[in-house]
């Protein structure tokens, strides 16, 4: 399976520990698709229905709900927990995601 950036897909997240967003749940592939090609993992921000408005947590309408993508719990998995290919993230949306990433990592 060819997985690109802004992707997203169904990631089982089990086991998890303390606050950690757990369950099978749709995900952001964050990490570019020169990494994917060539690693065994690649680099999620999981998505969840209940949060509220944070810095590092983006709206979004997916598959007829609203929700959020968590960008505070950036981790990287290995391809073998990726369950399927869901769909992929609205212009509007990755450019909200560069622009938190960068406020929270860069400077």
């Amino acid at each position: 399976m060819v997985i690109n950036q802004y992707d997203i897909v169904l990631v089982n997240l089990e086991p998890t520990i303390g606050h950690e967003i757990k369950k099978s749940r749709p995900c952001v592939v964050i990490s570019p698709i020169e990494m994917n090609a060539h690693l065994a993992t690649i680099m999620i921000a999981p998505m969840t229905t209940k949060s509220h408005s944070y810095p590092s947590r983006i709206p979004l309408t997916f598959a007829g709900k609203n929700g959020w993508i968590v960008l505070d719990q950036i981790r990287s998995i290995d391809k073998k927990r990726i369950l399927k290919p869901l769909g992929k993230v609205e212009t509007k949306t990755v450019e909200r995601i560069k622009f938190v990433i960068r406020e929270m990592l860069v400077d």
